[in-house]
């Protein structure tokens, strides 16, 4: 049945015990599971240690008592993905008996109480009743949370059932058997750690989603693979041999990207995700181009104001989104965009030569980020173009445009950055005009050693780029310039103001390697007047033709 069929109104359900674990510190969580409830355990019996501990705790209760069983929505619902819950709750009064083995999954009778009561208001009763039945009417123990309103020992279960959900969910890995490690515990206490470190904002709210979001995907692959493999009767085809191992290749994929996490040296920004990169498709074989169109909904007066507004000398190709569209352009294409708000994964993997353009303003056409991706705009096109569009980082943590390699031109744009501003690589160019950069963590700009960029009629302002320094917190801006090579860097008629910082920071590294020609001699002079002209000559600034209202408009840092 679907959500929607009728039936009776459930009960609201009644609130829950308060999850347990949220108020402990990290030092009584440490000594909670290292030096108490797996001390001296080995990575193998860690499930038997917690399965063991939480029998102890169900075997003070004799009778009965209440909870919320959380089920899965697939277990009731066919199109279970257009719920907006988590899970379908059920109020249960639940029977246990200790289980004939310790290792066995521990299980619980539960049957509905009266009156019924779910947080899915049109839940059919008999439906619920009929799902039970299948099941015998025995549930995992961990998918059963007490209600509040009940003894001191069902208070110590609803605890003992946290700890061993926040262990199954958080610090297990079925890969731990298989590491080298001096003790079981020490892997535990770095997990601790970087979950402590989440919750408390040490590590940036972003980079703790990503890492959640990697971990669930990791036991969700692995559950596929096993039930993969478990419909395999005798021998496998070659398709299902390939199929195993391109889930097994994702699954080791995660598991290695997972242990850089867990290295406490390497958090302080988080690896990125590995990217499967596209292959460049080029031209079609004709050389013919097609004009693709993106809105929710077509009308004829928007085919009207195409027409009047575009040459329509190419076919066209309608998508409802903008991912479907990008995913089917050839080099040459172009994607024109009615006004709306869309998301694209595929704007990070830009490899054909268009042009993206929004109808209307750019304010009209916005652009937002998937805030559980790494990145937003990654182009290694050889010639690109964004047009009249409003980008929106939400999340991601990489540039709001980074141009890898190439060129990109962005004309009439809004960039509304989170993370860092627009980077250009190491032999990549960007051409921004008319455009505004604006929010940016880091710099508005940041063009990298050997890079090529020409900046024209664009605003940059309110960008914050702190460097770790206690002696000059604040030393970087609008645009951040890494010299050696000298990228190439031509401006004329911007306007940057109210950055935290200088307007333009030329960035020198403290050592100057003898091969950088030119660098050398302007650090030995030091003279910081010429060191900056020469700089500025070099780089083809031309600081009369902008206005740079920040603390100090071009300023030479070492970093």
């Amino acid at each position: 049945p679907s959500v929607s069929e009728e039936a009776g109104e459930a009960a609201p359900l009644p609130p829950q015990c308060p999850p347990h674990l949220d108020a402990v510190p990290k030092r009584d969580m440490v000594q909670l599971y290292c030096d108490t409830l797996l001390r001296g355990c080995k990575a193998e019996d860690a499930g038997d240690a917690m399965s063991k501990y939480l029998v102890e705790k169900l075997k003070m209760k004799e009778n009965n008592w209440l909870g919320i069983w959380k089920a899965n929505p697939d277990l009731f619902f066919v199109n279970s993905e257009d719920l907006i819950i988590p899970s379908v709750g059920i109020l249960v009064e639940v029977t246990w008996k200790s289980p004939q083995s310790s290792s066995s999954q521990i299980k619980a009778s539960v049957s509905v109480v009266e009156p019924f009561a779910s947080n899915v208001a049109n839940m059919p009763r008999e439906l619920v009743d009929n799902v039970l039945e299948e099941l015998d009417h025995c549930v995992p123990l961990l998918e059963i949370y007490p209600v509040e309103g009940q003894d001191n020992t069902v208070i110590e279960i609803a605890q003992a059932l946290d700890i061993v959900r926040f262990f199954y969910d958080f610090i297990w890995r079925d890969w731990d058997a298989d590491e080298s490690c001096e003790t079981y515990a020490a892997l535990v206490e770095e997990r601790i750690k970087l979950w402590c470190d989440i919750q408390n904002g040490t590590i940036p709210a972003p980079l703790g989603h990503r890492f959640k979001k990697h971990l669930e995907k990791y036991k969700i692959l692995r559950l596929e693979l096993i039930q993969y493999q478990s419909n395999i009767e005798e021998e496998p085809t070659e398709e299902e041999v390939v199929e195993c191992w391109k889930k097994y290749y994702e699954l080791v994929m995660l598991c290695g990207l997972l242990k850089i996490w867990e290295d406490l040296r390497l958090r302080a920004h988080g690896p990125l995700t590995p990217r499967i990169l596209r292959r460049r498709k080029g031209y079609r074989d004709d050389r013919k181009t097609v004009t693709h169109t993106v809105a929710k909904t077509m009308t004829a007066e928007m085919m009207s104001q195409l027409s009047s507004n575009f040459c329509l000398d190419a076919p066209l190709q309608h998508h409802e989104n903008l991912n479907a569209a990008l995913e089917s352009c050839y080099s040459g294409d172009t994607v024109v965009i009615f006004p709306g708000e869309y998301k694209a994964v595929s704007l990070s993997m830009l490899t054909e030569d268009i042009t993206i353009k929004g109808t209307g303003k750019a304010e009209e056409t916005r652009i937002v980020s998937e805030p559980t991706h790494d990145s937003f705009v990654i182009s290694k096109a050889q010639d690109i173009k964004l047009m009249h569009l409003t980008l929106v980082q939400q999340g991601t943590v990489d540039g709001i445009v980074v141009v890898e390699s190439g060129h990109m031109t962005i004309a009439n744009c809004v960039l509304k950055c989170e993370g860092t501003g627009v980077c250009v690589l190491t032999g990549a160019s960007l051409t921004v005009t008319d455009s505004e950069i604006t929010g940016a963590q880091g710099a508005g700009v940041e063009l990298y050693p050997g890079s090529t960029a020409l900046l024209e009629g664009n605003k940059i302002h309110h960008c914050n780029n702190t460097r770790a320094s206690e002696t000059s917190p604040c030393s970087l801006g609008g645009i951040n310039i890494k010299v050696i090579p000298f990228p190439k860097l031509k401006m004329k008629n911007n306007h940057i103001f109210s950055n935290r910082g200088h307007g333009v920071t030329i960035v020198q590294p403290a050592e100057i390697p003898a091969s950088a020609e030119g660098v050398g001699e302007l650090t030995a002079s030091g003279d910081a007047d010429e060191t900056l002209s020469k700089l500025m000559q070099d780089l083809r600034l031309e600081k009369n033709t902008n206005t740079l209202d920040d603390v100090k408009d071009i300023a030479v840092v070492r970093s």
